[in-house]
């Protein structure tokens, strides 16, 4: 256990244009046969819905002051423009989509997934006449090869925030992200310098003015930097195109995300103690010294969550319950990161869903070493990991992002994961964590089966099947007669040790080949596993979480009147 954890618990609040072508057809009257079979749909699809247990995002608003509460009001109004701008970069239009569906339940699941393909069952679509989801989403032509795309001079195609789009002569040309999406770029600019206007911290109300001007230009960069430089705000916000995992084409493209979130200033200055280590941890990575040359930022910190909002491309699938930012390489390098630990929806995620995993997957007599401080720390540990390793190729081919394209979320998920076991180990063997090290082995194993079931479509999920079936062969676990599994502690060190090793290896050399060749092989799910897996379905664990969330469930809504 994290030291400190223990006297932290009681502050711990449980909350957590491809637009389809097809014409509707001409409506019909339903037979009795035919409306069975509505029936049995609409069984499925509220089943589908059910993957996703309701968790409530609130926190305790007394402790905001009259202005801090009008900042939290501008900030969840801002951040709900990135939902029909992320709307528009992975499907197109939300109306049109909308309009062409009569069934609640699917129009609820497509409001849950941002369009009409599953996050959650590799992106198969639900909506009938809707074909496969395109690798590059929204972001380039549904019909450009990717050949056409190397082959074409444009200087700013490979940029994070600019669209592809074809001329009607045939030939591509970009859109800037701020031109494209102007609508709602502008409107939630607005509501950032309105909350600016309430903020009584001097950076923070620099970073709001900051934020709002990159949403208008694209130059995320100078709010970045100021972000880093900020310490005691209580109120924070992330708002953005900032992942790129929804472009499986390339991953070059960003999505725009947001979340409001209020710190936990106690237990924030406790987490600090660790940012100390980053320079020792990096050094004893288990790979050439080549590799590890890098150093991370000192200025990186960790600090603890409450979050209230969720919106855009962080509201889909599997929902993030920790955040490593700025993404950019040049402001890591300069300044390092800051770890977002987002306890409330931590804690919704550890009792809803891993305990129950755990109860029927591991091991009877492991069950016991199933921690949520164990689960916390792999979380923190997992994020910190993101800054650690390299960033720079080895032989000059420029960043790790660029050499490995479509791959690079996959593998970097699967480094931040297996890194974080990694350097729990390091630190449990200084003395700076508290329990038993079975503790975050057994908690990391029960972990890859929550993450597993995201499935293919997320990076998240591929990186741990990798991780599964590098351990299985590696012998790290036994599956045992009664479909249980068993953690072998040592085992498992030595291959969390390699599978570090060959990973960091594969970025430094900006191997896409190999990295390819790596999920190809192992980036799947065995039969055995699946039948496990169903296990849990048919006891209708959910796979994750969605949010009861706003202004009227923090209980603000009479302040937004005012």
């Amino acid at each position: 256990m994290i030291k400190y954890i223990s006297l932290l618990f009681s502050l711990i609040i449980l909350l957590t244009a491809c637009e389809g072508q097809q014409k509707e057809r001409a409506a019909k009257k339903i037979s009795h046969s035919e409306n069975q079979q509505t029936s049995k749909h609409n069984i499925n699809m509220q089943d589908k819905i059910n993957q996703y247990a309701k968790v409530k995002l609130t926190t305790d608003i007394n402790k905001l002051t009259p202005r801090e509460k009008k900042v939290i009001i501008h900030l969840i109004k801002a951040v709900q423009y990135m939902d029909p701008a992320f709307w528009e970069q992975t499907y197109g239009h939300k109306e049109v989509l909308m309009s062409r569906i009569k069934d609640p339940l699917i129009k609820k699941y497509a409001e849950i997934n941002y369009g009409p393909w599953d996050r959650l069952d590799n992106n198969k679509p639900f909506v009938e006449g809707v074909g496969p989801k395109p690798s590059g989403a929204n972001f380039y032509p549904k019909d450009m090869s990717k050949a056409e795309f190397e082959k074409a001079n444009l200087r700013d195609k490979t940029s994070q925030y600019t669209l592809i789009r074809r001329r009607p002569s045939g030939e591509l040309y970009t859109i800037p992200y701020h031109i494209a999406y102007q609508q709602y770029l502008k409107p939630a600019s607005d509501e950032l310098l309105k909350a600016a206007g309430y903020a009584d911290n001097k950076m923070f109300k620099q970073y709001l003015e900051l934020r709002a001007k990159a949403l208008l230009d694209d130059n995320f960069r100078p709010s970045d930097m100021h972000w880093m430089d900020m310490k005691d705000n209580h109120i924070d916000v992330v708002i953005g195109p900032i992942e790129n995992y929804e472009d499986q084409l390339y991953n070059y493209k960003t999505s725009y995300e947001g979340n409001v979130l209020i710190k936990d200033m106690e237990w924030s200055k406790k987490l600090a103690h660790f940012i100390q280590f980053l320079p020792e941890l990096q050094k004893n990575l288990p790979v050439e010294t080549a590799y590890k040359q890098e150093k991370p930022g000192t200025r990186s910190d960790l600090n603890a969550y409450d979050v209230v909002y969720y919106a855009g491309e962080a509201n889909t699938g599997g929902k993030t319950i920790a955040i490593n930012l700025p993404n950019d390489e040049l402001v890591q390098l300069k300044k390092g990161t800051r770890r977002l630990q987002l306890k409330n929806v931590m804690q919704a995620k550890f009792e809803k869903i891993l305990v129950p995993i755990a109860n029927i997957l591991i091991t009877p007599e492991q069950r016991t070493y199933i921690k949520f401080d164990a689960f916390f720390a792999n979380t923190m540990f997992h994020e910190v990991a993101h800054g650690l390793g390299i960033k720079n190729t080895i032989d000059g081919k420029g960043m790790v992002r660029k050499a490995l394209k479509e791959n690079y979320s996959v593998i970097e998920e699967g480094k931040a994961d297996i890194l974080g076991l990694y350097m729990v180990d390091q630190l449990y063997k200084k003395g700076e964590l508290d329990g038993d090290i079975k503790d975050y082995m057994t908690t990391f194993m029960a972990s890859i089966f929550r993450s597993i079931r995201f499935g293919a479509a997320d990076a998240h999920g591929v990186a741990n099947m990798i991780r599964f079936n590098y351990f299985k062969d590696k012998g790290a676990f036994t599956r045992n007669s009664d479909g249980t599994y068993k953690v072998n502690y040592d085992k498992m060190y030595d291959a969390m040790k390699s599978l570090t090793a060959l990973i960091i290896k594969l970025q430094g050399d900006g191997n896409y080949e190999g990295v390819s060749k790596l999920i190809k092989e192992k980036g799947i799910v065995p039969v055995q596993l699946q039948e496990d897996l169903q296990k849990l379905q048919n006891a209708k664990i959910p796979v994750d979480i969605i949010f009861d969330q706003g202004i009227q469930t923090l209980g603000l809504s009479d302040i937004e009147q005012n």
